[in-house]
């Protein structure tokens, strides 16, 4: 198995996720996508990762046409793709929906409830397991950060809303995944992205709070995710 991680700003990397295929002895490549091609190797999986921009600003930001090239391409191909935040908003956008600005920025930690099919979906599930207690919740804190929303692709399966953002999560087929909250964050990613902030102490204490349960989720679900 061969995983490709595309990064569309230096800050926002796999965290998480990267430190998972580490432990695992999964084969995989980070793309910077700023200042790197994207590679014409062969991948079994392809995650997407944030960014500050708009999936629109293809004139600004020229490589955000060649990402959606990929993605779409993976999905045609039916090949796992994992998309976070922006690159959720990407898949959103090769599968022919609508990307936009939300009411207001969703900073912080904050419930997502799953959908009746989010109940059904076996990978969501994993990400309602409760680390500790081993039962499935349908309402969880997560992290989020981002001010751009996207309506459901047809023919996609919605799995997940928040009291801001309806659409927090959706499937594509079985095997592509769309998350608008960081599953991928490490404690000190979140120091960062949020250091001018004037909510950081305030997200800084939940943090404490809420981070290890989070993580575990977070494993959970990438055990079942990057399972051959």
């Amino acid at each position: 198995m061969k995983v490709l991680v595309l990064k569309n700003v230096h800050q926002e990397g796999p965290g998480t996720i990267e430190d998972f295929l580490k432990r695992r002895g999964i084969i995989y490549r980070v793309i910077e996508l700023e200042s790197e091609k994207i590679p014409v190797d062969e991948y079994d999986i392809l995650v997407i990762m944030g960014g500050p921009m708009s999936v629109n600003d293809g004139d600004i930001y020229p490589y955000l046409k060649e990402e959606e090239s990929l993605v779409s391409d993976y999905i045609r191909r039916q090949k796992k793709t994992l998309g976070i935040c922006l690159g959720a908003q990407m898949i959103a956008k090769a599968l022919g929906s609508k990307v936009y600005r939300g009411s207001i920025p969703e900073i912080g930690w904050y419930p997502i409830e799953l959908t009746g099919d989010g109940l059904k979906d076996p990978l969501m599930l994993k990400l309602a397991l409760h680390p500790k207690g081993r039962d499935i919740q349908k309402r969880f804190r997560v992290f989020h950060w981002h001010g751009e929303t996207f309506d459901i692709p047809e023919g996609a399966v919605r799995l997940a809303s928040s009291e801001l953002y309806p659409n927090q999560a959706f499937r594509y087929g079985k095997e592509v995944y769309a998350f608008q909250f960081h599953i991928e964050v490490r404690k000190e990613m979140i120091a960062e992205w949020l250091k001018d902030e004037s909510d950081l102490p305030r997200i800084t204490e939940e943090t404490e709070t809420f981070y290890e349960e989070y993580l575990g989720r977070a494993e959970n679900f990438y055990k079942r995710f990057f399972s051959s």
